[in-house]
């Protein structure tokens, strides 16, 4: 459930989010070895591949080893994130704030994609560290990297060893060519344990101090197996919306996260008319996940005032209204749903 839902976490919070006011020093990460590992760096700094399952703490653990090795770590901690950074248009790479200072208006329009990425990684390894010897270049979710352009870092970072600590993070070290795993010290970060993502979780809802009881932390560690970004962002968005976090308020708030997601495919099929497909998830909704149908119906409307407008949004909330009547009658929920999606599919069929 984590990776269909943290998006959905994420936006479903209001204020600053905890897993960055409450980002962990050095010291304060769960992770022994890794602690040990990153503690040796400090006193001699290297290059590093940093990996690990999606939500570990691989980033965190960075930033955490950025803080102990720079006086100005905003300034010589340079963070790409590779998946972003690879599927950007070569306009968006030019007019992004972050790599625009490197690119001048010739090689903007003179270059390939190729080439301004390739410059924008020399020249975020060039630059003179603003305190200090060295300066630190993430690569995050690096797995996603071509081989030519691995190629390219490959030369970076033979050129720039002097002044630059390159830290790729990545949950797939093997999709990396030798040249690069070579140079790097490899830092495991594994899955957190139940009890170590109760202990984030405590420490943080207290800094908060958020209502909370031991039942409802543990929900959350649950839920969130493993995944300790998650974990965090699903505590807040609890506490947001019912001021505490309990075995019940947790249930409530996490249950619904993702269902939107869901919902959203299961229009798609229906308006392809797809319609084993679109069966298929609202079984998953209703029987695997335990959403009513009147829930489900309600995660529908929702979705279709951002997909439809005008005579079509009209349309679909008067075959909801008529769902909703025959839902509250307890015959079978699936039934009714499917009838509604089988309306959407010929309304779209129709257009």
């Amino acid at each position: 459930m984590a990776d269909e839902s943290e998006d959905d976490a994420a936006a479903a919070v209001e204020g600053p989010l905890w897993t960055e006011t409450h980002a962990p020093a050095l010291e304060d990460l769960p992770q022994p070895k890794v602690r040990e590992h990153l503690r040796s760096v400090v006193e001699e700094p290297m290059n590093l591949l940093v990996h690990g399952p999606k939500g570990a703490g691989k980033t965190a653990a960075v930033r955490a080893l950025a803080d102990e090795l720079h006086e100005n770590p905003d300034a010589d901690l340079v963070e790409i994130n590779v998946a972003d950074f690879f599927d950007m248009t070569k306009k968006e790479v030019s007019q992004d704030d972050r790599f625009s200072q490197f690119i001048d208006s010739k090689r903007r329009r003179e270059s390939s994609k190729a080439d301004l990425i390739n410059h924008v990684l020399k020249e975020s390894a060039s630059y003179a560290p603003v305190s200090g010897n060295y300066k630190t270049v993430l690569l995050d979710n690096a797995e996603g990297v071509r081989e030519d352009f691995q190629q390219a870092l490959r030369r970076v970072m033979e050129q720039y060893y002097e002044a630059t600590q390159f830290v790729i993070a990545t949950r797939q070290p093997s999709a990396l060519i030798p040249p690069i795993r070579s140079r790097c010290f490899p830092v495991s970060v594994r899955k957190p344990t139940h009890d170590e993502t109760v202990a984030v979780l405590e420490d943080i809802v207290e800094a908060e101090g958020a209502d909370h009881d031991d039942e409802g932390i543990e929900y959350v560690a649950g839920y969130a197996d493993g995944d300790l970004r998650e974990a965090i962002l699903a505590a807040q968005t609890t506490y947001e919306q019912e001021g505490e976090i309990t075995m019940n308020t947790a249930y409530e708030v996490l249950g619904s996260l993702g269902a939107d997601e869901r919902v959203q495919e299961m229009i798609t099929a229906a308006e392809a008319g797809e319609f084993t497909d679109a069966r298929s998830t609202l079984d998953d909704l209703l029987v695997d996940e335990g959403h009513s149908g009147e829930e489900v119906l309600e995660d529908v409307l929702t979705v279709a005032r951002s997909r439809y407008s005008g005579a079509e949004l009209a349309r679909v909330h008067q075959l909801a209204g008529e769902i909703d009547l025959d839902l509250h009658e307890g015959t079978n929920d699936r039934i009714h749903v499917s009838h509604l999606l089988a309306e959407l599919g010929e309304m779209r069929a129709g257009r």
